[in-house]
This record gives structure tokens, sequence and C-alpha cells, in this order.
């Protein structure tokens, strides 16, 4: 049974930083890209980073410079770093995963992931 679980989520002010984990379990990790996907009120679910098996990363632009990820393969845990947070990164956090059988398959669109996780909230007041 795969189980994705984040955490780290909360009620922070504008400028501060959170650290978001999401430990999987159920999968070969280190085989995965893994992502992270947010839905803020009445917004569609957008990608905000990924991070590929061999660590190549790609970041939205509304979070890039502000925004780190990085996986754990001991672990089986991926983070997000997050810096200098913004009242519209208000939402919630979920941890995604995907096999990615070719170099050429996507990874940086909701619909690219497989498996999720619950989510996490993060609320960032002004």
């Amino acid at each position: 049974q795969v189980q994705l679980v984040e955490s780290g989520g909360g009620l922070v002010q504008a400028g501060d930083s959170l650290r978001l984990s999401c430990a999987v379990s159920g999968l070969p990790f280190s085989t995965y890209a893994m992502g992270w996907m947010r839905q803020g009120p009445g917004k569609e679910r957008e990608f905000v980073a990924g991070i590929r098996s061999g660590g190549m990363t790609s970041f939205a632009d509304t979070v890039k410079g502000r925004f780190t990820i990085s996986r754990d393969n001991a672990k089986n845990t991926v983070y997000l770093q997050m810096r200098s947070l913004k009242p519209e990164d208000t939402a919630v956090y979920y941890c995604a995963a995907v096999r990615l059988l070719s170099s050429s398959m996507p990874w940086t669109s909701p619909t690219d992931y497989k498996f999720w996780g619950q989510g996490t909230q993060v609320t960032v007041s002004s």
C-alpha cells in the first residue's frame, strides 16, 4: 500500500520560513520523481516544485528563489523548504509521486503524478 504523509504545515507570518516533509512508503522511493503541489482557496491545484530521482529540480516561477526541494532516499522523505513566505502562498500543500519511465515524461504538472498524500495546510498571515 502506497502512503505519502505530509507534515510541517502551520500558521506563519509573512516573511517567515517553513519546512514541509513528506514520508513515503510502499514504493521504491529512490526511483520515483517527487513533487509538491498546492491548492489555494478558490484556486486550481498547481505545481510548486519537483525533484527527479537523479536530483534534477524544477520550480514554479512564483516560488523560484524562495523555495527549495530536496530528498533523502535513505529516509524515503522529500522536503520543501519555504522562505520569505507570502500571504499568496496560503494553500493546502500536497506531496505526490510518479515513476518516470523515460526522460521525456512530463513531471511539472499535477496531472503528471500518480500517488498523492492528504495534504498539509499552510497559512501565511500578512
